[in-house]
């Protein structure tokens, strides 16, 4: 079994956390565990309306999902675009009701684990890595407008780092599709060498060095503990964003 921890945190400029997270290390639905991290957008409260709507409905969709239709592993990306489908609906149908909620959206990262395997769905610019002692691999790609100049040549890492334009997002839940369906990637990734996982949305990496997130994962201490440090690092880095981080221990 894989144990996890998250917190959040509204960091130290916002006044308001519009970030949501859910941590179930137990089994959910047919899943052994279940992961999430959604960062909000919108005026008033709707950023954090948004991602709290994804992450009850995406949970929900999955603890629902009836035991006669139970899956194997090697279904378990379709249940999770499914989830998040079934989330991306939730909010637009709540945005619909309400004027002051539309436009709102956010950001989704989820996975599940299982037999030394990540399964991902995933939405935005939060993200998900696995760690070893000494590396920390991005298993997500940012839905970002300059990670698309970036993977087609047109700037380079330096200059993405510094554009103006680096968080304006090019896909999130509560856009309306022209299909009426969101497009989610996936991935399956093997984990057998990792020290740990984590979720996080960019309030956390924009302001913390993967060399000391590194130093804190892979430090002694409870799970929880390493959370509360990885999230004081953040706000010791300017906190100027909303923070959200989950550890989940591989046990290595």
């Amino acid at each position: 079994m894989y144990y996890a921890a998250g917190s959040t945190d509204s960091g130290i400029v916002r006044e308001q956390n519009q970030d949501a997270i859910f941590v179930n290390n137990a089994p959910i639905g047919p899943f052994p565990n279940l992961f999430i991290v959604a960062d909000g957008m919108g005026g008033h409260n709707a950023g954090e309306v948004a991602s709290r709507i994804a992450v009850e409905k995406f949970s929900e969709y999955i603890r629902n999902f009836a035991v006669r239709d139970f899956i194997q592993p090697e279904n378990y990306l379709d249940l999770l675009v499914n989830a998040a489908q079934h989330a991306n609906a939730m909010i637009l149908e709540k945005a619909a009701e309400d004027s002051t909620m539309r436009g709102m959206g956010t950001t989704l990262s989820a996975c599940v684990i299982t037999d030394d395997k990540i399964f991902i769905a995933h939405i935005g610019d939060s993200r998900i890595y696995a760690t070893s002692h000494t590396e920390m691999k991005q298993l997500t790609t940012d839905h970002t407008f300059v990670e698309e100049l970036l993977r087609s040549g047109n700037v380079s890492p330096e200059e993405a780092r510094n554009h103006p334009r680096r968080h304006l997002l090019t896909r999130v839940l509560g856009i309306p599709e022209d299909n009426g369906k969101m497009e989610v990637d996936t991935c399956v990734e093997d984990i057998g060498g990792s020290t740990a996982v984590l979720l996080s949305s960019d309030g956390f990496f924009n302001m913390v060095t993967d060399d000391t997130a590194l130093r804190i994962i892979n430090g002694v201490g409870y799970v929880e503990t390493r959370v509360r440090h990885l999230v004081e690092e953040a706000n010791k880095g300017g906190g100027r964003d909303n923070i959200s981080v989950i550890l989940i221990d591989i046990g290595r």
